[in-house]
């Protein structure tokens, strides 16, 4: 739903799938492992748009430079020595190998459309499921390493830019809503963060008992009326806090392009005080796809990357966010 686009920033459906007479990864030995790695890439080679990664392979910076850009888990990083990710060209759809489940399916979408993301990965997912010895019960459904997953295996979620609810001292009571609805509220890195610069993520708390479209529409429904929420304070705040958005937004600017040096923190609620001021029209953001990319490329480990360490963290943040953002926003 475009008019939402800058509130729901991305829509990410998830399936849990685990090969029947195998282990969870808490019992999982190395060859099990390795034979559900070959067995899952076997099927995605069929797709032929995917590049794979084994974990293994990779250093511990670049598989937490993965997890800063939302392409994989903590688990998956834990589980290193066996784990591995398909990841597809335009990198929306991650097939995740031996994380907590042994397959983890997910599709990213940006803005609000949860539908277009299942679509996609359903896709994927009568592949796997076609070729695969899934573990499946008439009762329980697809048989998960956590309870909560049980049913569908599915996890629908949006990821949210919320500055007015936060402004107006809101989240606490979205976060109660949410959890009457059966719904759960994240931070920015899912499970166990806390919200960065305004970036909540929510998302249906279990899968069992509902349908994957019955958890698409209680997902969707919630989303849809907290947009509309955060629609009508911005609109509110905007008018009656201009002044003060004006001046934090601005000062968030001259601070981005000008700083010697910024903590990872620090960048990432900068950024979204700039964002939100680009709505008062001073200021425009020229791509805010490639914008939106500055807060994982803003983390520890991808500027490493990028880098490889020539200065000091926060030294090469600050030179490298003031070049990004004196080309991506301009005055109007």
């Amino acid at each position: 739903m475009e008019v939402f686009d800058n509130i729901a920033i991305s829509s990410r459906i998830r399936l849990a799938r685990n090969v029947a007479d195998f282990k969870f990864y808490t019992k999982q030995n190395s060859d099990d492992a390795l034979f559900i790695t070959n067995e899952v890439r076997k099927v995605l080679e069929k797709f032929d748009f995917f590049n794979f990664l084994s974990l293994k392979d990779l250093t511990l910076n670049e598989c937490n430079a993965l997890f800063e850009q939302h392409l994989i888990s903590k688990e998956l990083i834990a589980n290193k020595d066996i784990s591995g990710v398909a990841i597809s060209e335009d990198e929306s759809v991650i097939v995740m190998i031996n994380e907590e489940d042994h397959i983890r399916e997910q599709c990213i979408e940006q803005g609000f459309n949860l539908l277009k993301a299942y679509r996609k990965i359903s896709k994927i997912d009568d592949g796997i499921l076609k070729n695969l010895n899934i573990a499946f019960d008439e009762n329980l459904g697809f048989i998960t390493a956590s309870p909560a997953n049980l049913g569908t295996g599915m996890r629908a979620s949006v990821m949210l830019f919320l500055p007015a609810l936060e402004f107006y001292d809101k989240i606490n009571e979205v976060i109660e809503r949410a959890d009457r609805a059966h719904l759960t509220v994240r931070g920015i890195y899912g499970e166990g963060s806390s919200a960065l610069g305004s970036f909540y993520q929510i998302s249906n708390q279990g899968a069992f008992g509902f349908s994957e479209e019955e958890i698409i529409d209680m997902v969707t429904d919630f989303i849809f009326k907290l947009c509309s929420e955060e629609k009508a304070l911005r609109e509110e705040m905007l008018v009656l806090e201009r002044d003060r958005i004006l001046d934090e937004g601005m000062r968030a600017y001259a601070i981005l392009t000008n700083a010697y040096m910024l903590e990872e923190k620090e960048t990432m609620e900068l950024l979204s005080k700039l964002k939100l001021v680009c709505e008062l029209g001073n200021l425009a953001i020229l791509d805010e796809k490639v914008y939106q990319k500055l807060y994982f490329e803003c983390g520890s480990a991808n500027l490493k990357e990028i880098f490889f360490g020539k200065k000091k963290e926060n030294v090469t943040r600050a030179e490298y966010i003031s070049k990004k953002v004196k080309n991506l926003v301009k005055r109007r």
